[in-house]
């Protein structure tokens, strides 16, 4: 699945390129605004979203990312540790023993999970209260103890979990997965990001394409109307919209004859006419009013709590997505003022109970919607933020970043159900059993796809890059 290196063509003037290029780029930028139907690329020239065959069987068509920005404690939620309660109060240096620096340096007394644990369903798995909704799903869970990251803040924490790398402007795993398999339906992205109101650290480039081509970069969605701007046709008469876009069309094509390869007019042309065709599916997409009450009432449309209602709309936006044939769709976290995000650096209780309360109705909607309508088996859905928490306390009552252990779980797609894999420490500070990082949960995820991660490589300066480097194995044990 390697790409061909790009050769360099040679140079032309400034003066040339703009004379060569100026009504194509005119009309690109005219064209976004103009809807059109059906696929206009040249046979010569394949849509870069065009659906290719995976390497090997695949066990999930699609892949819907739960991403909790901030880092969620896997002491308070699936990693339950009875030593906690014990010890709770005493000095961690003593109890624990050696320290690894921390973030903030203010490090506190050991602290017990203010939520009580309970094993769930019939496969037994510990989840605490702090997510009620997710546990009645803990047989549908495959819970991961073990996960590490290489880097104990957010922005570059964000960059590795995204990206396998802590450095700015890699390719996104969305991005990745949509260059390897391409996209079901051409009508609409095959990497959406549904923004919930909060962009992660390290902003945008979360989501980018990097070095790839720039149509499999994320399209951004928001969760608000309008979802995306220009989203409605601005010509109020069809047929004149129709006429201006086929000449459009006939420009940018002579466009592309005369200039040859050149990746960046190529994807900006891709991209463009993907915009306009978007015009006419996405306000279909997203418009909700189709679906029944009984279904929004178990994603918790009818919440009392507002940022329920909003992560309930995203969930279910997701599952549509999905049904139309996109590739991958992460979800942001809703922007709740006051609340920052899962990053707890104080007040633990009110920071996770609050952005437990918004996530956990829906992301169980989700779980059991997909089930009912037979997705799950080829969705495969993460939940995961980016490292986890200190089993003691920063300050008096929030909890650090500890990128030495954190626990994540995926469902549907492959993957075992009602199932646990890897081990912490008695504290749950480090991992001890099966420890696994980034690059494994990628392997993992592009295998449960049908690609194989060594093989889905890309050129770009001077070497075959993939989205695992040189490392990555695949979790065979939690895959059924």
């Amino acid at each position: 699945m390697s790409a061909d290196p790009v050769h360099c063509r040679p140079c032309v003037s400034r003066r040339d390129l703009l004379k060569s290029f100026g009504c194509g780029f005119a009309s690109v930028a005219f064209s976004a605004l103009f809807g059109q139907s059906g696929s206009h690329a040249s046979p010569a020239r394949p849509s870069p979203l065009a659906p290719r065959p995976p390497g090997f069987p695949p066990r999930a068509r699609s892949v819907i990312f739960l991403y909790m920005d901030g880092g969620v404690s896997q002491v308070d939620s699936f990693d339950y540790k009875p030593r906690l309660e014990k010890h709770h109060g005493e000095d961690p240096r003593t109890a624990i023993g050696k320290l690894e620096k921390t973030q903030f340096a203010n490090i506190g007394k050991v602290m017990k999970s203010p939520w009580n644990f309970s094993r769930r369903g019939k496969s037994g798995l510990w989840v605490s209260d702090l997510f009620p909704q997710i546990a009645s799903q803990a047989d549908e869970l495959c819970v991961i103890h073990s996960m590490t990251s290489k880097f104990p803040e957010h922005t570059s924490a964000n960059y590795f979990l995204h990206s396998g790398t802590g450095l700015q402007g890699r390719p996104s795993v969305g991005a990745w997965a949509t260059y390897g398999l391409g996209s079901v339906n051409q009508d609409v992205p095959g990497f959406v990001v549904l923004n919930g109101g909060l962009i992660p650290s390290g902003g945008m480039d979360n989501f980018n394409s990097g070095f790839l081509p720039a149509s499999y970069q994320a399209s951004i969605l928001s969760a608000n109307n309008p979802a995306l701007a220009n989203i409605r046709p601005a010509e109020k008469f069809p047929r004149l919209q129709e006429l201006k876009t086929s000449l459009i069309l006939d420009l940018d094509e002579q466009t592309l004859d005369r200039a040859g390869h050149l990746d960046a007019l190529e994807s900006a042309i891709a991209n463009h006419q993907l915009a306009a065709r978007m015009q006419l599916t996405v306000p279909e997409l997203l418009d909700l009013t189709g679906e029944s009450e009984g279904t929004k009432k178990l994603y918790g449309f009818d919440s009392d709590f507002e940022f329920t209602r909003a992560y309930a709309k995203q969930c279910l936006t997701a599952r549509r997505l999905i049904e139309r044939g996109v590739r991958f769709v992460e979800l942001t976290c809703p922007k709740m003022k006051g609340y920052d995000r899962w990053d707890a650096h104080s007040n633990l209780t009110k920071n996770h109970g609050t952005n437990a309360q918004a996530v956990d109705q829906p992301i169980r909607g989700l779980l059991v919607d997909l089930r009912q309508r037979g997705l799950l088996d080829d969705t495969l859905v993460v939940f995961s933020g980016e490292f986890g928490r200190t089993p003691f306390a920063q300050g008096s009552d929030g909890r650090d970043h500890n990128e030495f252990a954190f626990s994540l779980w995926l469902a549907g797609g492959g993957v075992k159900p009602g199932i646990s894999y890897g081990e912490t420490d008695e504290w749950g500070y480090k991992s001890v059993v099966d420890k696994l990082e980034m690059h494994d949960l990628h392997a993992t995820m592009l295998h449960l796809l049908g690609i194989d991660h060594t093989q889905l490589t890309y050129r770009f300066s001077g070497r075959d890059i993939r989205l695992t480097d040189v490392y990555g194995e695949v979790v065979h044990p939690i895959i059924s």
